[in-house]
């Protein structure tokens, strides 16, 4: 045994002299063993020389690989400082990391609670702005009271504290920033400038059916007069036939104010815009396709394009109307979405006269390119056009050959993924917004439509061309477009467009009996 415990000291030693000591341990050895037997008050012989040959470079080779192991005795790690000493270097973070830091375990979740670290960073964040340099005796006094009560307090109420309020200061920047309304459209008009204080951006969380999920964060973005869309793609989709449902959410950096770039390590609040079931991706939601692709329409307004050859995933698109955007990608919970607030009915004044004084705006878009940006004022439907629950509102006459309009440009779709882009002919992007008499948005969408061809029109004027049309439905209404592609010019001209608003929705905002 003596001699055993003999070669465990000898290897030991050696190991100390030939390697530095682990981290927590003192002192060094960076230079020779001789130098390190030296600066430790031992001598080596005159001329002593390394022991040199096979068996010496094979037995170096067993004390490194002894050296190499971690010492249980001199290993360091911040759980195992006491807790005064933590919450010293968790006083130097700011709120970001520190909130970064209470993700850790649940010891340094209640560390990161602690109140004297909190209220000094709310002290600092929303201390009053004067313009000299004196302190209000009486504030300084709150402050002291402040600091010696923060003890008194539940743990983890001046965190709470600072979020509210640092979450309420960004909400009243940002609705000073929507405040500015466009005449056509009713919709906010500094959308980018929202966008770019809030931080706000857009994810996609692919839940498989054993409970993963898959986050992913979206590739472009570009905003419209009406909507945002938002694209995914990239090379790391999971199978489609693991995946169950999709979630749309808005993503917005908790400290908005800050001018840090927001990344995604950086702690984030989710809403749940939509909540998309897969098991949907039929036959009945195509609509249209390419030689690569086949696109899909999940409502309201997701494109989900797939390899036709692989049938997996290939992107993702969101078509987003910029009515209540920010509230809906903002103010909801990761598990449930954000409901708007209950309409009070307005009273209208003459309910003989049916619907007036409405006005729309429509955009067909795709890829950034415009083919029709139209706005149409003074519309209005009588008691008289009741079709089936719906009220129906005539935008272009069939027989007022003045109103029929041109697309501008090709009529397409256009997808892109890491490797290829294409464009799918006949789908395009619509925007609506209508606004009620009172200049209110009453039906808004933002949806993939496609031009299918149809039968001629049987009431209006005899055209020349072949007959298109295309229609949207949701819960609120539908739409009805005729169009007639002209060969000589190339182009589909609107030769009709018909609203027909659900009565209920109807009766519901203006408390009438339709």
């Amino acid at each position: 045994m003596a001699i055993g415990r003999g070669r465990l000291l000898q290897l030991q030693w050696q190991c100390l002299l030939a390697r530095p000591p682990p981290l927590g341990c003192f002192g060094s050895a960076f230079a020779s063993p001789g130098a390190a037997a030296g600066r430790a008050g031992f001598r080596t012989r005159p001329g002593a020389m390394l022991p040199a040959g096979p068996a010496a470079l094979s037995r170096r080779a067993r004390q490194d690989k002894v050296c190499r192991r971690p010492s249980t005795g001199c290993s360091a790690s911040l759980d195992s400082l006491p807790s005064e000493v933590l919450l010293k270097i968790l006083s130097y973070l700011d709120a970001a990391a520190l909130l970064c830091a209470g993700c850790v375990n649940r010891r340094f979740y209640h560390l990161a609670n602690d109140n004297f670290i909190w209220i000094r960073i709310y002290s600092t964040a929303f201390s009053p702005r004067r313009s000299h340099w004196r302190v209000d005796p009486a504030e300084k006094t709150d402050l002291s009271v402040n600091l010696l009560s923060a003890g008194d307090k539940e743990a983890g109420y001046w965190k709470k504290e600072y979020l509210t309020k640092q979450i309420a200061s960004v909400k009243a920047a940002l609705a000073r920033v929507l405040k500015p309304l466009h005449p056509h459209t009713g919709l906010p008009m500094k959308t980018k400038e929202a966008l770019r204080v809030s931080g706000l951006g857009w994810v996609i969380i692919l839940r498989a059916a054993d409970g993963r999920e898959y986050t992913m964060e979206h590739a472009d973005l570009s905003v419209n007069d009406s909507s945002v869309t938002v694209v995914w793609y990239g090379k790391d989709w999971p199978p489609l036939a693991t995946l169950s449902s999709l979630d749309l959410c808005g993503v917005t950096p908790v400290f908005m104010g800050q001018s840090r770039t927001p990344s995604r390590i950086r702690p984030r609040w989710h809403s749940l815009i939509t909540k998309y079931q897969l098991s949907q991706l039929t036959e009945s939601s195509a609509v249209g396709g390419d030689r690569l692709m086949r696109v899909f329409c999940l409502p309201p307004g997701l494109v989900v394009g797939l390899w036709k050859r692989e049938e997996e995933l290939a992107f993702v698109m969101a078509n987003l109307h910029l009515h209540c955007l920010v509230e809906r990608s903002m103010l909801g919970s990761p598990a449930v979405p954000y409901e708007l607030p209950p309409h009070t009915p307005v009273s209208d004044d003459s309910p003989e006269r049916g619907l007036h004084g409405y006005r729309l705006h429509v955009d067909m878009h795709s890829g950034g390119v415009s083919c029709l940006c139209g706005s149409f004022h003074n519309l209005s439907a009588s008691k008289g056009y009741l079709e089936n629950e719906y009220m129906k509102l005539t935008v272009i006459s069939f027989k007022n050959n003045t109103e029929h309009l041109p697309l501008i440009g090709k009529v397409g779709l256009s997808w892109k993924t890491n490797s290829f882009d294409g464009c799918i002919k006949s789908c395009s992007i619509m925007d609506l917004t209508l606004l009620e008499e009172y200049g209110k948005p009453f039906w808004c969408f933002s949806s993939p439509v496609c031009v299918r061809c149809c039968p001629g029109p049987s009431d209006g004027p005899n055209f020349l061309g072949e007959a298109y049309c295309v229609d949207y439905s949701d819960s609120e209404g539908r739409l009805h477009m005729e169009l007639v592609w002209v060969e000589e010019t190339e182009e589909y001209f609107i030769v009709s467009l018909a609203l027909y608003l659900r009565l209920a929705k109807v009766n519901q905002w203006f408390g009438t009996q339709y």
